[in-house]
Protein backbone atom coordinates (compact mmCIF):
# COMPACT_ATOMS: atom_id res chain seq x y z
CA UNK A 1 0.00 0.00 0.00
CA UNK A 2 1.43 3.51 -1.05
CA UNK A 3 1.84 5.73 2.13
CA UNK A 4 1.31 9.03 1.00
CA UNK A 5 3.32 12.18 2.40
CA UNK A 6 0.56 15.09 2.70
CA UNK A 7 1.46 18.22 0.63
CA UNK A 8 -0.20 21.30 2.55
CA UNK A 9 -0.94 23.39 -0.26
CA UNK A 10 -3.68 21.36 -1.63
CA UNK A 11 -6.88 22.16 -0.25
CA UNK A 12 -9.04 20.43 -2.72
CA UNK A 13 -8.03 17.10 -1.90
CA UNK A 14 -10.79 15.31 0.51
CA UNK A 15 -9.24 13.76 4.11
CA UNK A 16 -11.99 12.28 6.51
CA UNK A 17 -11.07 10.96 10.01
CA UNK A 18 -13.43 9.48 12.63
CA UNK A 19 -13.09 8.11 16.02
CA UNK A 20 -15.58 6.23 18.48
CA UNK A 21 -17.00 7.85 21.47
CA UNK A 22 -15.74 5.58 24.05
CA UNK A 23 -15.07 8.08 27.00
CA UNK A 24 -12.58 10.89 27.37
CA UNK A 25 -10.60 12.01 25.18
CA UNK A 26 -6.47 11.47 26.16
CA UNK A 27 -3.13 12.85 25.23
CA UNK A 28 -2.85 10.09 22.97
CA UNK A 29 -5.97 11.24 20.75
CA UNK A 30 -5.16 14.79 21.13
CA UNK A 31 -1.15 14.42 19.86
CA UNK A 32 -1.78 11.62 17.87
CA UNK A 33 -5.16 12.55 15.96
CA UNK A 34 -6.69 15.81 17.11
CA UNK A 35 -3.79 18.34 16.35
CA UNK A 36 -3.50 16.13 12.89
CA UNK A 37 -7.18 17.22 12.27
CA UNK A 38 -6.90 20.95 13.36
CA UNK A 39 -4.43 21.29 10.94
CA UNK A 40 -6.10 19.92 7.97
CA UNK A 41 -8.61 21.78 7.90
CA UNK A 42 -6.33 24.42 7.79
CA UNK A 43 -5.56 22.92 4.27
CA UNK A 44 -7.72 20.40 3.06
CA UNK A 45 -11.48 19.68 3.14
CA UNK A 46 -11.87 18.11 6.31
CA UNK A 47 -14.25 15.49 6.58
CA UNK A 48 -14.78 14.55 10.53
CA UNK A 49 -17.24 12.35 12.58
CA UNK A 50 -18.21 10.54 15.22
CA UNK A 51 -18.71 6.78 14.69
CA UNK A 52 -21.10 5.89 17.29
CA UNK A 53 -23.10 2.93 14.75
CA UNK A 54 -19.34 1.56 15.40
CA UNK A 55 -19.72 2.10 19.20
CA UNK A 56 -22.16 -0.47 19.50
CA UNK A 57 -19.83 -2.94 18.78
CA UNK A 58 -18.95 -3.37 22.47
CA UNK A 59 -23.40 -3.34 23.25
CA UNK A 60 -23.11 -0.05 25.34
CA UNK A 61 -26.09 0.82 27.41
CA UNK A 62 -28.57 3.69 25.88
CA UNK A 63 -27.66 6.29 28.30
CA UNK A 64 -23.89 5.56 28.33
CA UNK A 65 -23.55 5.93 24.01
CA UNK A 66 -25.65 8.74 24.46
CA UNK A 67 -23.15 10.67 27.10
CA UNK A 68 -20.25 9.58 25.64
CA UNK A 69 -21.29 10.66 22.01
CA UNK A 70 -22.26 14.05 23.45
CA UNK A 71 -19.15 14.46 25.28
CA UNK A 72 -16.90 13.72 22.23
CA UNK A 73 -18.72 16.47 20.11
CA UNK A 74 -18.09 18.67 22.77
CA UNK A 75 -14.18 17.24 23.16
CA UNK A 76 -13.59 18.09 19.14
CA UNK A 77 -15.01 20.86 18.81
CA UNK A 78 -13.28 22.77 21.84
CA UNK A 79 -10.01 21.25 21.00
CA UNK A 80 -9.96 22.97 17.90
CA UNK A 81 -12.80 21.15 15.03
CA UNK A 82 -14.72 24.50 13.37
CA UNK A 83 -17.79 23.35 11.36
CA UNK A 84 -17.01 26.21 9.16
CA UNK A 85 -13.70 24.71 7.79
CA UNK A 86 -14.88 21.17 8.03
CA UNK A 87 -17.57 19.49 7.81
CA UNK A 88 -18.04 17.49 10.96
CA UNK A 89 -21.09 15.19 11.93
CA UNK A 90 -22.49 12.05 13.68
CA UNK A 91 -22.00 9.00 11.73
CA UNK A 92 -25.78 7.89 12.11
CA UNK A 93 -26.80 11.09 10.88
CA UNK A 94 -25.98 10.15 7.31
CA UNK A 95 -28.16 6.77 6.76
CA UNK A 96 -26.38 6.58 3.19
CA UNK A 97 -23.44 4.95 4.81
CA UNK A 98 -25.23 1.91 6.06
CA UNK A 99 -26.92 1.42 3.04
CA UNK A 100 -23.49 1.63 1.15
CA UNK A 101 -22.32 -1.17 4.10
CA UNK A 102 -24.77 -3.12 3.09
CA UNK A 103 -24.28 -3.09 -0.91
CA UNK A 104 -20.34 -3.59 -0.36
CA UNK A 105 -21.11 -6.63 1.82
CA UNK A 106 -22.08 -9.66 -1.16
CA UNK A 107 -18.65 -8.84 -3.15
CA UNK A 108 -16.55 -9.46 0.14
CA UNK A 109 -15.44 -12.77 1.01
CA UNK A 110 -15.42 -13.99 4.54
CA UNK A 111 -11.45 -14.62 4.58
CA UNK A 112 -10.95 -10.94 4.43
CA UNK A 113 -12.96 -10.24 7.00
CA UNK A 114 -10.77 -13.53 9.23
CA UNK A 115 -7.86 -11.56 7.98
CA UNK A 116 -8.58 -8.53 9.83
CA UNK A 117 -6.51 -8.08 13.50
CA UNK A 118 -8.53 -5.46 14.60
CA UNK A 119 -11.45 -8.27 15.00
CA UNK A 120 -8.69 -10.48 17.00
CA UNK A 121 -7.45 -7.67 19.08
CA UNK A 122 -11.18 -6.87 20.30
CA UNK A 123 -11.93 -9.97 20.76
CA UNK A 124 -8.23 -10.81 22.82
CA UNK A 125 -9.17 -7.71 25.12
CA UNK A 126 -12.14 -9.64 26.58
CA UNK A 127 -14.73 -8.43 24.21
CA UNK A 128 -17.54 -10.56 23.05
CA UNK A 129 -17.41 -11.93 19.53
CA UNK A 130 -20.23 -10.57 17.77
CA UNK A 131 -21.09 -9.69 13.84
CA UNK A 132 -20.63 -6.09 14.28
CA UNK A 133 -17.16 -6.48 15.38
CA UNK A 134 -16.45 -9.41 12.72
CA UNK A 135 -17.98 -7.18 9.70
CA UNK A 136 -16.45 -3.48 11.15
CA UNK A 137 -13.97 -3.67 8.16
CA UNK A 138 -16.89 -3.46 6.17
CA UNK A 139 -18.74 -0.24 7.74
CA UNK A 140 -15.36 1.03 8.17
CA UNK A 141 -14.75 0.92 4.08
CA UNK A 142 -18.18 2.66 3.84
CA UNK A 143 -17.40 5.58 5.85
CA UNK A 144 -14.66 6.27 4.10
CA UNK A 145 -15.55 5.70 0.20
CA UNK A 146 -18.95 6.98 0.50
CA UNK A 147 -17.25 10.62 0.99
CA UNK A 148 -14.89 10.20 -1.83
CA UNK A 149 -11.75 10.32 1.01
CA UNK A 150 -8.29 10.79 -0.69
CA UNK A 151 -6.19 10.45 2.07
CA UNK A 152 -7.28 9.19 5.81
CA UNK A 153 -4.58 9.58 8.49
CA UNK A 154 -4.13 6.49 10.44
CA UNK A 155 -1.41 5.17 13.01
CA UNK A 156 1.44 2.52 12.38
CA UNK A 157 -1.13 0.38 14.12
CA UNK A 158 -4.15 0.88 11.81
CA UNK A 159 -2.63 0.60 8.28
CA UNK A 160 -4.07 -2.98 7.39
CA UNK A 161 -7.53 -1.05 8.31
CA UNK A 162 -6.60 1.14 5.04
CA UNK A 163 -5.50 -1.68 2.89
CA UNK A 164 -8.83 -3.61 3.18
CA UNK A 165 -11.09 -0.46 2.39
CA UNK A 166 -8.18 -0.16 -0.72
CA UNK A 167 -9.19 -3.66 -1.58
CA UNK A 168 -12.96 -3.50 -1.78
CA UNK A 169 -12.71 -0.12 -3.54
CA UNK A 170 -10.58 -2.05 -6.24
CA UNK A 171 -12.99 -4.93 -6.34
CA UNK A 172 -16.50 -3.04 -6.31
CA UNK A 173 -14.61 -0.86 -9.35
CA UNK A 174 -13.52 -4.44 -10.88
CA UNK A 175 -16.90 -5.88 -10.86
CA UNK A 176 -18.83 -2.84 -11.79
CA UNK A 177 -17.07 0.29 -13.01
CA UNK A 178 -14.72 2.74 -11.80
CA UNK A 179 -16.85 4.57 -9.20
CA UNK A 180 -15.24 4.94 -5.81
CA UNK A 181 -11.98 6.96 -5.20
CA UNK A 182 -9.32 4.21 -3.64
CA UNK A 183 -8.18 6.14 -0.59
CA UNK A 184 -4.49 6.30 0.58
CA UNK A 185 -3.03 6.53 3.93
CA UNK A 186 -1.35 9.35 5.60
CA UNK A 187 1.32 8.16 8.34
CA UNK A 188 2.80 10.57 10.29
CA UNK A 189 6.39 9.89 11.36
CA UNK A 190 6.91 11.51 14.52
CA UNK A 191 4.62 10.59 17.57
CA UNK A 192 2.59 7.55 15.89
CA UNK A 193 2.54 5.93 18.82
CA UNK A 194 1.78 7.84 22.57
CA UNK A 195 2.81 6.04 25.46
CA UNK A 196 0.63 5.73 28.01
CA UNK A 197 1.60 5.35 31.67
CA UNK A 198 2.48 2.34 31.94
CA UNK A 199 4.66 2.50 28.64
CA UNK A 200 2.66 0.12 26.05
CA UNK A 201 0.33 2.53 23.82
CA UNK A 202 -1.60 4.99 24.99
CA UNK A 203 -5.57 3.49 24.81
CA UNK A 204 -8.50 3.00 27.15
CA UNK A 205 -8.64 -0.30 26.37
CA UNK A 206 -5.13 -0.64 28.45
CA UNK A 207 -6.63 1.38 31.34
CA UNK A 208 -3.40 3.21 31.08
CA UNK A 209 -4.76 7.42 29.21
CA UNK A 210 -3.71 10.37 30.86
CA UNK A 211 -7.47 12.27 30.16
CA UNK A 212 -7.58 15.91 29.29
CA UNK A 213 -10.75 17.38 30.82
CA UNK A 214 -10.76 15.09 33.93
CA UNK A 215 -10.59 16.35 37.07
CA UNK A 216 -7.37 18.20 38.35
CA UNK A 217 -6.93 15.80 40.93
CA UNK A 218 -7.70 12.47 38.19
CA UNK A 219 -5.17 14.25 36.22
CA UNK A 220 -2.80 14.30 38.74
CA UNK A 221 -2.84 10.75 40.33
CA UNK A 222 -2.62 9.53 36.50
CA UNK A 223 0.67 11.44 35.60
CA UNK A 224 2.17 10.13 39.29
CA UNK A 225 1.24 6.83 38.37
CA UNK A 226 3.82 7.03 34.86
CA UNK A 227 6.12 4.10 35.67
CA UNK A 228 10.00 4.85 35.50
CA UNK A 229 12.82 2.77 36.45
CA UNK A 230 14.84 2.55 39.80
CA UNK A 231 17.91 4.64 38.84
CA UNK A 232 19.48 6.43 41.63
CA UNK A 233 19.01 10.54 41.79
CA UNK A 234 22.81 10.89 41.49
CA UNK A 235 23.07 8.76 37.79
CA UNK A 236 21.67 8.99 34.33
CA UNK A 237 18.65 8.03 33.22
CA UNK A 238 17.06 6.21 30.31
CA UNK A 239 15.31 8.09 28.13
CA UNK A 240 13.46 5.55 26.86
CA UNK A 241 11.06 5.11 28.64
CA UNK A 242 6.99 7.24 28.99
CA UNK A 243 7.67 9.84 31.19
CA UNK A 244 10.26 11.43 28.78
CA UNK A 245 8.17 10.39 25.81
CA UNK A 246 5.34 12.16 27.03
CA UNK A 247 7.05 14.92 28.63
CA UNK A 248 8.43 15.76 25.31
CA UNK A 249 5.22 15.93 23.16
CA UNK A 250 4.71 19.62 25.02
CA UNK A 251 8.23 20.92 23.88
CA UNK A 252 9.79 22.34 21.30
CA UNK A 253 12.94 21.90 20.15
CA UNK A 254 15.06 24.37 22.84
CA UNK A 255 12.62 22.44 25.59
CA UNK A 256 13.64 18.84 24.51
CA UNK A 257 17.54 19.21 24.18
CA UNK A 258 17.09 20.62 28.34
CA UNK A 259 15.45 17.75 28.50
CA UNK A 260 17.72 15.68 27.24
CA UNK A 261 20.51 17.14 29.53
CA UNK A 262 19.00 16.67 32.18
CA UNK A 263 18.30 13.06 31.52
CA UNK A 264 21.56 12.40 30.65
CA UNK A 265 23.05 14.47 33.92
CA UNK A 266 22.65 13.42 38.04
CA UNK A 267 20.34 15.04 39.88
CA UNK A 268 17.09 14.28 38.07
CA UNK A 269 13.60 13.12 40.29
CA UNK A 270 11.28 11.65 38.70
CA UNK A 271 8.98 12.71 40.84
CA UNK A 272 9.69 16.61 40.12
CA UNK A 273 9.44 15.61 36.50
CA UNK A 274 5.63 14.18 36.95
CA UNK A 275 4.88 17.54 38.97
CA UNK A 276 6.13 19.41 36.14
CA UNK A 277 4.49 17.08 33.70
CA UNK A 278 1.24 18.11 35.52
CA UNK A 279 1.37 21.75 35.30
CA UNK A 280 2.47 21.88 31.51
CA UNK A 281 -0.87 19.90 30.81
CA UNK A 282 -3.38 21.88 32.93
CA UNK A 283 -1.71 25.08 31.26
CA UNK A 284 -1.54 23.66 27.87
CA UNK A 285 -5.39 22.61 28.09
CA UNK A 286 -6.46 25.41 30.13
CA UNK A 287 -8.25 27.53 26.94
CA UNK A 288 -9.52 24.10 25.55
CA UNK A 289 -11.30 23.17 28.94
CA UNK A 290 -12.85 26.96 28.82
CA UNK A 291 -13.97 26.20 25.46
CA UNK A 292 -15.61 22.81 26.41
CA UNK A 293 -17.63 23.86 29.35
CA UNK A 294 -19.69 26.30 27.24
CA UNK A 295 -20.77 23.94 24.59
CA UNK A 296 -21.49 21.67 27.37
CA UNK A 297 -23.89 23.97 28.88
CA UNK A 298 -25.01 25.06 25.20
CA UNK A 299 -26.93 21.38 23.84
CA UNK A 300 -28.46 23.58 21.50
CA UNK A 301 -25.43 25.05 19.77
CA UNK A 302 -24.27 21.29 19.44
CA UNK A 303 -27.40 20.56 17.47
CA UNK A 304 -26.71 23.17 15.40
CA UNK A 305 -24.09 22.54 14.32
CA UNK A 306 -23.98 18.68 13.89
CA UNK A 307 -27.35 19.18 11.60
CA UNK A 308 -25.17 21.73 9.29
CA UNK A 309 -22.71 19.03 9.20
CA UNK A 310 -24.92 16.26 8.54
CA UNK A 311 -26.61 18.27 5.81
CA UNK A 312 -23.21 18.72 3.98
CA UNK A 313 -21.76 15.36 4.45
CA UNK A 314 -25.25 13.82 3.51
CA UNK A 315 -25.12 15.50 -0.41
CA UNK A 316 -21.65 13.88 -0.85
CA UNK A 317 -22.93 10.81 0.52
CA UNK A 318 -26.22 10.80 -1.81
CA UNK A 319 -24.20 11.80 -4.93
CA UNK A 320 -22.00 8.49 -4.34
CA UNK A 321 -24.21 6.30 -2.94
CA UNK A 322 -26.29 7.45 -5.94
CA UNK A 323 -23.82 6.47 -8.62
CA UNK A 324 -23.64 2.93 -6.65
CA UNK A 325 -26.99 2.36 -6.96
CA UNK A 326 -27.25 2.76 -10.65
CA UNK A 327 -23.73 0.92 -10.95
CA UNK A 328 -25.41 -2.36 -8.87
CA UNK A 329 -28.60 -2.32 -10.65
CA UNK A 330 -30.40 -0.87 -8.03
CA UNK A 331 -32.45 1.84 -9.87
CA UNK A 332 -34.27 0.88 -12.90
Amino acid sequence: MKITKIDTTKKNIRVLSGIQPSGSLHLGNYFGMMQRMVDYQEHYDLFCFIANYHALTTNPSKEILKKNTFNAVCDFLALGIDPEKSTFWLQSDVPQVTELAWILSPIIGTGMMDRSTSYKDKINQGISSNMGLYSYPILMASDILCFDAQIVPVGKDQKQHLEITRDIANRFNNVYCEVFTVPEAEIKKEKQLIPGIDGEKMSKSYGNTIPIFSSEKKIRKKIMSIVTDNAPVDEPKNKDNALFKIFSLFLDDSGLYDLKNRYDNPGLRYGDLKVELFGLVMDYFEPFRKKREFYKNNPKEINEILKYGSEKAGAVAEGVIDKIRSATGLII
